[in-house]
């Protein structure tokens, strides 16, 4: 840079030369008035000479230089050499914009020292982690080199099954079109591997239960389904096949479905021999010792209302026998505790021998015949007249709708003998049968009692007639469910989002109940459903309509529900459980009882018991 006046000159010219960005030498002129206040420069004759001696000028390390930009602001046209240029105007930097930008210099290199000691603690510590886990990592298991290889085996894994059966499956649509094309060796090849594949499975699920020698047969098979690919393969072959193998297996999948629903329920209505053998040995003995002419003690407590009142209907001893003891056992004052049991005239001399011999501990009990009801007949009971009715013999008792693995499986469910018994029914007539009590608590035969239950009693049903517990889990277990809203009588008087509840253990007010004619409204629907197109049969369904707006519900804890079809349930809330009950076809005194469930009833049934012995029933 060279100047062509001093520098105290109040406008000087400047000759710049420069590269631009290109790389060529340019040459520029500039006035020192034009360039900014921050500039200051030397005389090259007297290097001592600078603007400080005229102005404050500071000799910052920030300062800017002149830029090939700036000097395109200012002089936007090229000159050649020996243009006219100036020096630069030098102007003083005031203190408080010195201060500010000596305490932002400062900020940022006190926030780059933070930063840096920060990454400095994120490496020590990443390195600590990593030697602690490289101490802790076990090198001498085999197989296991490295972190980054999977840690854990999974003790369940099918892969390799699942392998196996989709190479059966290829062999099987490969063997299909070796057949069709004539290719007999083939078609043997495979068909041999495929039954061998089939062996080395089993019944395996999981890798774990495989013989060792499966993964061999794997290897096998994958050698000639690779030569049957090279021979056979057509995409659109294949797909055909694929479609037809999935059709057929959709097909057999529902006709086993058909057939589980008819053997299961077949199952669960047929009585298994021991405890067939104990109603027939029990009513032997009670005709051979005399004990008809026995009878129970305690007669004066059965119509006091002052006592707690249980009613259990049935026709299974040994159930029964589990209600009232599984009760008795968690009472606090037994003498208190009245049980009353109804069942029908074929199981009536059994169940009054069980409780003679057997008789629960301090309690009263009461054994009835339903037969002796003679009230309760075809004119007064709308559902004694249908079950009369020809066309309800018909429905249950043709040969051509009753037996049959695939056919009428839907309605097989509602054959059942229980729905042709009164005993189901006399629920809806608990006034009726004990007219002098205020209050009963309702307890079905497959049910299990843990807690004390007397606190029941003192339940304020807030003028309601049934207190039970609801079972509706958001969509499920509604009116809908069980109703048929398709039918304007149904869908005109009910919610159909209106949540169900669960028979089994309900309270019922009897005086609430006279007052409201809870029986009178459980027979007009009954007649309603002469034809059954209101609901199916059972006693749920009209038990929640004739309770409609009349139900309260008690704490979930007092009923757990589901022991007898449903494997997954909580087992701590089955345990906290005042009630457990095993609802379902899964009952626990069959061989159908879901194992891990069974326990909570076998622990109350007297296995010492020489009739049950006599029986073979044993845990």
């Amino acid at each position: 840079m060279s100047s062509a006046a001093h520098p105290d000159e109040k406008d000087i010219d400047i000759i710049v030369t420069y590269s631009d960005p290109s790389g060529a030498v340019r040459i520029s002129s500039v006035r020192s008035r034009d360039l900014s206040a921050s500039w200051a420069w030397k005389d090259p004759i007297n290097e001592n000479y600078s603007l400080t001696e005229s102005s404050q000028v500071v000799d910052d390390p920030f300062r800017s230089t002149l830029s090939c930009r700036e000097l395109g602001r200012h002089t936007p046209n090229d000159h050649q050499y020996g243009s006219e240029m100036r020096h630069p105007q030098a102007s003083a930097m005031h203190p408080l914009k010195l201060k500010r930008r000596m305490l932002r210099r400062e900020r940022r290199e006190s926030r780059t020292a933070e930063l840096i000691q920060q990454d400095k603690e994120i490496d020590n510590q990443m390195q600590e982690a990593a030697i602690k886990r490289a101490l802790e990592l076990d090198t001498t298991i085999k197989g296991r080199y490295s972190i980054w290889r999977k840690e854990y085996e999974n003790p369940n894994s099918d892969s390799t099954v699942k392998l196996i059966r989709d190479q059966i499956i290829m062999a099987r649509v490969y063997a299909t079109i070796a057949k069709a094309k004539n290719n007999n060796m083939l078609y043997d090849s495979l068909m041999e591997h495929s039954r061998k594949s089939q062996l080395a499975i089993g019944e395996a699920t999981s890798d774990s239960e495989l013989h060792p020698s499966a993964l061999d047969q794997a290897k096998a098979m994958g050698h000639i389904l690779s030569t049957a690919k090279d021979q056979l393969y057509h995409c659109m072959t294949i797909a055909r096949k694929l479609r037809a193998m999935l059709q057929s297996s959709e097909t057999n999948v529902n006709e086993l479905k058909k057939k589980s629903a008819f053997l299961i329920q077949l199952a669960a209505k047929t009585v298994p021999k021991p405890l067939h053998c104990l109603p027939l040995l029990l009513t032997t003995e009670y005709y051979l010792r005399g004990y008809e002419e026995k009878d129970f003690a305690n007669r004066e407590k059965l119509e006091d209302p002052s006592l707690y009142h249980y009613a259990i209907f049935s026709d299974n001893v040994l159930a029964a026998s589990v209600v009232v003891n599984s009760t008795v056992l968690h009472v606090k004052e037994p003498e208190k505790h009245v049980f009353h049991i109804v069942t029908d005239k074929l199981n009536l001399a059994a169940m009054k021998m069980w409780f003679l011999v057997n008789p629960p501990a301090g309690a009263a009990i009461q054994v009835q015949n339903v037969d002796d009801f003679t009230w309760l007949n075809s004119s007064y009971c709308p559902v004694l007249r249908q079950l009369e009715s020809a066309r309800m013999i018909e429905y249950y008792f043709k040969a051509h709708q009753t037996s049959s693995l695939t056919a009428g499986s839907d309605n097989l469910k509602y054959r059942n003998p229980k729905y042709l018994s009164m005993l189901n029914h006399l629920r809806f007539y608990l006034p009726e049968v004990y007219p002098k009590l205020n209050k009963i608590l309702f307890l079905d035969d497959d049910i299990v009692i843990q807690k004390d239950l007397t606190p029941l009693w003192s339940v304020n049903l807030q003028g309601m007639v049934n207190g039970a517990v609801e079972t509706c889990k958001e969509s499920f277990h509604r009116f809908d469910k069980y109703l048929n809203f398709s039918n304007p009588k149904i869908s005109e008087n009910f919610d159909p989002n209106a949540c169900g509840w669960a028979f089994g253990m309900n309270i019922f007010d009897l005086k609430e109940w006279k007052k409201r004619d809870i029986t009178g409204i459980y027979h007009h629907w009954q007649d309603m459903n002469e034809d059954r197109t209101l609901w199916k049969l059972g006693t749920l369904p009209p038990g929640l309509i004739t309770f409609y707006n009349l139900t309260y519900p008690l704490d979930r804890s007092w009923h757990g529900l589901g022991l007898g079809y449903d494997p997954a349930l909580n087992l701590t809330e089955i345990e906290n459980a005042a009630v457990v009950h095993y609802n379902g076809n899964y009952k626990p005194w069959l061989d159908l009882a879901i194992a891990k469930y069974r326990s909570y009833w076998s622990r109350y049934v007297m296995f010492d018991n020489l009739y049950l012995q006599l029986c073979n029933i044993n845990e």
